[in-house]
């Protein structure tokens, strides 16, 4: 079994668009509550099956799957809640540490987080400049909460 312990961020700025290039993202979501998700995802060529457990603190259980390609294109075509999430996702690695920032698009434009894996819920992290308020403990933000409550609409 994987745990995921991640914070969430807004961004400062947009400096930190000059450190990566993007992977286009489309999401979708079989079920989104709060005591569990089972998210499809094509991430450029890798196309994925997550499970994810309810968040304990910035903690959960994580289950990720490859699967083909044409099972997550249906899946998201005809099985997923709606909308999708569309999103281009940068890795930025910063003191050793991989920073995830995603700049969504579709319902979601507008909204621009970072995001962090941590190896424990303690650990202490160095926030780089463009990097803003924390929004971790904000569900709001949870890309299952996107497809149910989009940004455009809050």
């Amino acid at each position: 079994m994987g745990i995921e312990i991640e914070r969430k961020f807004l961004l400062r700025d947009t400096s930190w668009r000059s450190l990566a290039d993007g992977v286009q993202y489309r999401q979708g979501y079989l079920s989104a509550d709060v005591e569990r998700s089972v998210r499809v995802r094509i991430a450029g060529e890798i196309s994925t099956l997550t499970i994810k457990g309810a968040s304990k603190g910035i903690s959960r259980e994580e289950f990720e799957y490859a699967i083909p390609a044409s099972d997550a294109i249906y899946m998201l075509d005809h099985l997923c809640l709606k909308p999708l999430i569309e999103k281009k996702r940068y890795r930025i690695v910063v003191d050793k540490l991989c920073w995830e920032v995603d700049e969504f698009f579709g319902e979601n434009s507008g909204l621009i987080l970072a995001e962090v894996e941590l190896n424990c819920p303690e650990q202490i992290i160095q926030l780089p400049d463009w990097v803003g308020e924390e929004v971790t403990d904000d569900s709001r933000y949870y890309n299952a909460s996107l497809v149910k409550q989009p940004f455009a609409y809050w």
